[in-house]
């Protein structure tokens, strides 16, 4: 099997590659892709140095799954052109998440729903993929109402332009990159992730609405997110309230979240008390902690929420899929 990293020299590209080494991902050839400007050079893969080429060339050699991670607009062009080649297309971008033609997948949640016949499959935002993760179980269980969600999403959520920012600001000096921010992120927190739209959400804000209704298969869940941008290098962090409509004790939600698939709760009296993201580094779990019955909703619980947005976020989240694909028939 033949795979192909579209996007292999960015920051979730290089993750793409990592996981798929950890997780021993059967394959005969791993073809790291990327723009004009880049082939030729050398990304060490599978204890190999692999020179990186372009779509059309990768497209010669045969793909038979293509990770892409190049931005919506190379998606757009690209992926509909590696899927008529009988490749199948697992996309990091926003462009086909909703598209009504496209399954919108993490596999923990919605792997149900894929089908052999899907060529283009997209990979849902990041913040999107934790927060779902987190409340499945809870809401096949005890239906979710209402999902009230403020984000604290580190600078790597915006690639190498973020963390160069943040980098730069702290050490005092000139950065060589693009700012990704027009404020200053260096102790500051910018309560704006993306643009914003005509009804004053963001971008980022309306991609956690659509995407949740979308892979829960319920637009009756009310969600109002804001998203922040906080001075952190890694990992994306969630305070989420949320209203069901069926009751429950304490002992039951708790019950439920340890037997969530790809979540770790974490209790009061642990060595660390709750998730933060330097802990959570370099993990494909999504961590859980500060579980509490609302005071004022008896059916409505408060956590805390947190993941390695460059894994599960991202790199991991695409690459189960791509195991999911291989158990296909």
């Amino acid at each position: 099997m033949n795979i192909a990293i579209v996007g292999a020299t960015g920051l979730v590209g290089r993750k793409m590659i990592q996981v798929l080494e950890e997780r021993a991902f059967p394959l005969s050839e791993l073809i790291p892709v990327a723009s004009d400007r880049s082939e030729g050079a050398e990304i060490e893969a599978f204890g190999k140095l692999l020179k990186v080429t372009t779509p059309i060339n990768a497209l010669e050699k045969g793909v038979d799954i293509a990770l892409f991670s190049a931005g919506a607009s190379v998606s757009e062009y690209w992926a509909p052109i590696f899927a008529e080649k009988g490749c199948r297309v697992i996309d990091n971008s926003s462009f086909w998440r909703m598209d009504s033609s496209v399954k919108l997948i993490v596999p923990e949640v919605n792997r149900s729903v894929l089908t052999k016949s899907d060529m283009i499959i997209a990979n849902p935002n990041c913040s999107t993929i934790q927060m779902v993760t987190a409340l499945n179980k809870l809401n096949e269980t005890l239906k979710l109402k209402q999902i009230i969600v403020s984000t604290y999403q580190s600078v790597s959520g915006s690639g190498i332009k973020g963390i160069e920012q943040l980098s730069a600001e702290r050490e005092e000096r000139e950065s060589l990159y693009e700012k990704a921010y027009k404020y200053k992120i260096d102790l500051n927190v910018i309560p704006q992730i993306d643009s914003f739209t005509h009804n004053g959400f963001t971008k980022e804000e309306m991609k956690m609405i659509n995407e949740t209704h979308k892979i829960f298969n319920d637009n009756s869940i009310r969600i109002s997110p804001t998203t922040v941008r906080v001075p952190v290098m890694g990992g994306h962090s969630e305070s989420v309230y949320a209203v069901f409509q069926n009751h429950f004790s304490m002992e039951q939600v708790f019950s439920i979240l340890k037997n969530t698939p790809g979540v770790e709760l974490i209790e009061e009296g642990e060595e660390i008390s709750y998730p933060m993201p330097l802990y959570c580094s370099e993990s494909d779990s999504v961590f859980i902690g500060r579980v509490r019955r609302d005071l004022y909703c008896k059916n409505a619980l408060n956590m805390w929420i947190v993941a390695d947005n460059l894994r599960k976020g991202a790199a991991t989240n695409a690459v189960q899929i791509a195991e999911l694909i291989l158990t296909l028939h």
